[in-house]
């Protein structure tokens, strides 16, 4: 079984656990690298967005919405196990949603279903990356976290293009311009609580960390007057490895911003 690493940012140590317990103080090298982390300047957002009431299934597979994609961007290291991608979609406004929620996605394409007859590709969800405003904060984009899914075939020694992820591959592959056909938005459960000062903890490997993302963006980057964030927000992050590491840029400018409200810990299995 592979050893498990934990690190937090900004306070405590590094803990590796292999056989026994070995803590080592990493104050000076978190404070060090703090130091070197750009901070937050908190973004005027469009406040028509805070009204009415909560989107919910505005589009569907029968009358879905079209989107375009504005950026692809792999968004981890080389030593990953595997590649994913932070996608950004312009929407114009015209799909909003709250944190929490989720989008779904229909690739293009058919397939023959158990009934022998060609039919059109279903809805893959993927939960929403960015904020109701989106990573421009104007509103007009949405943001998916997308890992490829790909099929290691032990016999041929390579991945099997037969069996990769059609939606995911599609989503990665995407060129800025190609059209994304979308529904939704859905979801009521994974929410922000109303009270401004709760205590948010976030746990969460992969790809799980997009709704989270959504959440400190909402919390820490953008200024909301009828939302004033006062509580403490506490992420806990699995990974393979350091390059698995996801969005760690932007969780590295809420600790050195509001170091008493955000704390994160990482669980690196490998």
């Amino acid at each position: 079984m592979a050893a498990a690493q934990m690190t937090r940012t900004p306070q405590v140590a590094a803990r590796t656990v292999a056989g026994k317990a070995v803590v080592k103080p990493m104050r000076a090298q978190v404070i060090a690298r703090a130091a070197a982390v750009s901070t937050i300047t908190r973004q005027n957002v469009p406040l028509e967005l805070e009204e009415g009431e909560m989107p919910m299934n505005t589009y569907n597979n029968k009358k879905p919405f079209t989107g375009r994609v504005k950026s692809v961007e792999r968004i981890v290291g080389p030593k990953a196990t595997g590649e994913t991608c932070n996608i950004v979609i312009e929407t114009d406004g015209k799909i909003p949603f709250w944190e929490g929620q989720s989008y779904g996605v229909i690739p293009p394409g058919t397939k023959v279903n158990s009934r022998g007859k060609e039919v059109p590709h279903g809805v893959r969800l993927y939960s929403i990356a960015s904020s109701r405003y989106g990573d421009s904060f104007d509103g007009k984009t949405t943001t998916l976290c997308v890992r490829r899914a790909t099929y290691w075939d032990p016999e041929m020694g390579k991945d099997d293009p037969a069996k990769k992820g059609i939606c995911s591959n599609f989503l990665c592959d995407a060129a800025p311009g190609t059209e994304i056909t979308m529904t939704g938005p859905t979801g009521k459960i994974l929410l922000m609580p109303e009270d401004p000062n709760a205590v948010l903890i976030c746990v969460a490997t992969g790809t799980g960390i997009a709704p989270f993302r959504s959440f400190w963006r909402r919390c820490f980057f953008e200024n909301v007057p009828n939302y004033k964030f006062s509580g403490l927000f506490w992420v806990f992050m699995g990974v393979a490895n350091s390059d698995a590491k996801l969005y760690d840029d932007e969780m590295q400018q809420v600790a050195a911003t509001f170091p008493a409200q955000f704390r994160l810990d990482y669980a690196l299995s490998r």
